[in-house]
């Protein structure tokens, strides 16, 4: 049922918004550290796994698929704005780390585009 694929993706949300904020107290920081991306990485996992083991149905996998489609675009948006906040009032370095990190996942881009095409032929 698409229920069990929200349920999964709560619990992915919440497993790594606890993640995200132990490793902000850890790190010394006040705030959550990756959480959202905790998340997804979660939710992308278990999709992954389930799917190996023919655990879920159909209807199950339309409910994660659905909802984790909704979940990055408002998530991404509502981070976004504080993120660019916190990153002009936190100096060049913050903004640096941003570039960078956006210029490594460009980077990426072919690389998983090959590794996509090698999977697909075997």
């Amino acid at each position: 049922m698409k229920i069990y694929g929200v349920a999964i993706l709560a619990g992915c949300f919440l497993v790594g918004h606890l993640l995200g904020d132990v490793l902000g107290k850890l790190l010394h920081m006040n705030g959550n550290l990756g959480g959202v991306g905790f998340a997804m990485l979660f939710l992308i996992l278990l999709h992954d796994y389930f799917n190996k083991k023919n655990w879920h149905q159909a209807e199950t996998e339309s409910g994660i698929l659905f909802w984790s489609t909704m979940y990055i675009p408002v998530v991404v948006a509502m981070s976004a704005s504080q993120n660019v906040k916190a990153a002009l009032s936190g100096g060049w370095v913050a903004i640096l780390a941003g570039v960078l990190a956006t210029i490594a996942c460009y980077a990426f881009i072919p690389l998983i585009d090959r590794m996509a095409k090698k999977a697909k032929t075997k």
